[in-house]
């Protein structure tokens, strides 16, 4: 049995937003109420404190050149798939759940062939990802489908970044460097 004063340290550890443990990361504070509420606190925690950080630090240790380096016409660069990322959320969670007006030209994510520099994307990346999550925190009733949508989505994409920064830098990110026994 838990004494009363570890009690409380328990407490106050789960009420982190992200607590790092042997086995990973736990992805919610454990006071949700409702697994609707369990799952947009999840998906918060994905998108800001997992996902974004680790696209961040992608494309500050990337080239100008290397963000928007294609291996083929038929494959999108990590700063075309950063302009994705910012119209999905926006249309899926942005407008369709939080009611905001966005007029979004998919087609134009992809295209873009001018570099957007580097500091604009980041910051069109953190702008996103703060009104989702905004958007997220206030939603009384979860639009699951929806939610569910973008944070597939954005892992998606991440992966592909991710793939491209190794491909472009030659290193490992080291995202998960304490899970190791090395």
């Amino acid at each position: 049995m838990i004494s009363t004063k570890k009690n409380f340290a328990v407490q106050a550890v789960l009420r982190t937003r992200t607590i790092a443990t042997e086995d990973g990361v736990l992805t919610t504070t454990g006071t949700a109420r409702t697994e609707g509420q369990e799952f947009i606190e999840a998906s918060r925690v994905f998108l800001k404190d997992d996902f974004l950080p680790k696209l961040i630090y992608c494309l500050e240790h990337m080239s100008d050149e290397d963000i928007w380096w294609r291996p083929n016409e038929q494959s999108n660069s990590a700063g075309n798939l950063v302009l994705h990322l910012c119209g999905n959320m926006k249309q899926w969670i942005v407008e369709s759940i939080g009611g905001v007006r966005f007029t979004r030209d998919r087609d134009a994510e992809f295209a873009t062939r001018d570099p957007v520099p580097r500091i604009e994307l980041v910051a069109n990346i953190q702008s996103s990802v703060g009104e989702v999550d905004e958007i997220l925190a206030a939603l009384p009733e979860p639009a699951l489908q929806a939610i569910y949508h973008v944070v597939e989505h954005f892992s998606y994409h991440l992966g592909q970044i991710l793939y491209v920064y190794k491909l472009r830098t030659g290193a490992d990110p080291a995202f998960y460097r304490h899970l190791s026994n090395r």
